[in-house]
């Protein structure tokens, strides 16, 4: 297979699109046991103490498919996975499959919120962001095994258990490992009922502006006071102006906090602020006018912390030669594929400032995050055979990985 300009190829010997769906349509059952083991092995974020059996189960699975699987530790979360497969040529280059087994959902949600299968519907807490990513890769894995394909770009795996939480102990080892591969598969879910891929993504800031001011009695003595609430409000209000909806900035103060009692002019204040930005332009311009904020009310003082802490995923060169090679796929899928940009972040937001990448790849469902949290087998097993057709194609064109610095 070549895309227009001959830069995409086939990996000699592979199956045609056909014969991978129907081989994977076949193996229905398979990926409705694993993804039951994987969600009924609860993992939120916040309980380290809950990720080893998602790990180990995950670990398993890899090590069956015949990959090296190694465990690290995590200093305060419940660590990550990297496989490669056992014995495999250094010399060949790699593409990075990028996923986490964290969820949001605390430990017991499963007494409400059970795993069920009806029909063509699956739900569960964390089926669909995105322990069925964490299958579909398995899956597309042993679709390579079973057809004895052997791809020009190594398959390698990373997994980690704090993506949900910031990525912060992680993030380390995403970056180097993004420095290191021809181009990354995000296996986070699908955005919205269409199931769009997402070769963009909002980079998001997290800011706390606090106010010093000065305590007086507010009957007794108010003009002594300089309050910290009047200025917040001052404050609030340039946070807002900053927000352009037709440049995808969003700017919102989530929490507000301050004062003492009633009768007190408020001496401290406080207000958590969420940025979303659809390009580092942007990131760099909101974080600066955040930064240079100055008290208007005599007698205050700000404080001001916090800073991006995702950059913005953007559309790339190389991000889009993923998007076209995935439409070229899905037509021999007979699957119509649709791109979107997602206002919340993932791993892919690092990764694509070092080389190519295409988020999304996961499940086909809604509810990420929220009680209809479901998936639909079939168009998640499609995106399975997509993901092995991907695996399967050659290098990409040189020098339009990403923009990396």
């Amino acid at each position: 297979m070549s895309g227009g300009n001959g830069q995409f190829r086939r990996t000699n010997g592979s199956p045609e699109a056909p014969v991978v769906m129907e081989h994977l349509r076949g193996q229905r059952d398979q990926m409705l046991d694993v993804l039951r083991a994987l969600t009924l092995a609860e993992s939120p974020s916040d309980e380290p103490g809950t990720q080893h059996d998602v790990r180990e189960l995950i670990a398993g699975h890899l090590e069956a498919l015949g990959y090296r699987v190694r465990r690290i530790p995590g200093r305060s979360t419940g660590g990550m996975l990297f496989a490669v497969p056992a014995g495999r040529d250094r010399s060949k280059p790699c593409q990075l499959l990028l996923g986490h087994y964290d969820t949001v959902w605390p430990s017991g949600t499963l007494a409400t919120m059970p795993f069920t299968v009806e029909g063509d519907t699956v739900r569960g807490p964390g089926v669909y962001d995105m322990k069925a990513g964490i299958v579909q890769a398995t899956l597309a894995l042993g679709v390579l095994r079973d057809f004895g394909v052997e791809p020009e770009l190594t398959p390698v795996l990373f997994f980690n258990s704090d993506e949900e939480i910031g990525s912060v102990e992680s993030i380390r080892y995403i970056h180097r490992l993004a420095r290191c591969v021809d181009r990354v598969y995000v296996l986070e879910p699908s955005l919205g009922q269409e199931g769009k891929l997402k070769t963009a993504r909002k980079g998001i800031g997290r800011f706390t502006v606090r106010v010093e001011g000065e305590a007086a009695h507010a009957g007794l003595d108010p003009g002594r006071g300089a309050s910290a609430i009047l200025e917040l409000s001052h404050v609030i209000q340039s946070l807002f102006a900053l927000n352009d909806l037709e440049r995808g900035v969003t700017v919102n103060v989530g929490t507000i906090d301050g004062g003492l009692r009633p009768n007190v002019v408020a001496p401290a204040s406080e207000a958590v602020v969420d940025v979303r930005v659809a390009t580092r332009e942007d990131a760099e311009r909101v974080d600066a006018a955040i930064h240079d904020l100055q008290p208007v009310t005599p007698g205050t003082r700000l404080v001001i912390e916090g800073g991006f802490g995702r950059p913005a995923m953007e559309r790339t060169p190389g991000n889009q030669q993923l998007w076209d090679l995935a439409v070229r796929l899905g037509d021999e899928l007979g699957i119509e594929l649709q791109q979107g940009m997602a206002g919340g972040g993932s791993d892919g937001n690092f990764t694509s400032l070092h080389t190519a990448t295409l988020d999304g790849l996961g499940a086909v469902g809604d509810g990420a995050h929220a009680p209809h949290e479901h998936l639909s087998v079939e168009r998640t097993l499609e995106r399975a055979a997509l993901l092995a057709l991907l695996l399967m194609a050659g290098p990409l064109a040189p020098a339009t990985g990403a923009h990396d610095e």
